[in-house]
């Protein structure tokens, strides 16, 4: 597995990216910010100024079903905010 697992694509990451050029992506829980910072910039060919890093926690969840009430819990994961060099810009929609 490698270390960005996928770009975080929303509405508020899309206006932070044409704002401020910062992008999100979720990312391998043992990744530090040196890692993340080359991953990206050999991945997408940009300058990454700074990087900035976030574990979100899992949420319990509840579901009442025919069955019964099902309780689960949503896995914990990592995420990463990338900061690129002015004028650098990073396109999720090139190859669809």
């Amino acid at each position: 597995m490698g270390i960005i697992i996928k770009p975080i694509v929303t509405e508020k990451m899309a206006s932070l990216g044409e704002k401020y050029s910062r992008y999100g992506f979720r990312v391998s829980p043992k990744a530090n910010k040196l890692e993340i910072k080359k991953a990206i910039e050999e991945m997408y060919n940009v300058t990454v100024v700074s990087v900035n890093t976030l574990q979100v926690a899992g949420k319990n969840k509840s579901r009442y079903t025919k069955a019964g009430v099902i309780n689960g819990r949503t896995a914990a994961y990592k995420k990463a905010f990338v900061t690129l060099k002015e004028g650098d810009v990073i396109d999720f929609y090139s190859n669809i």
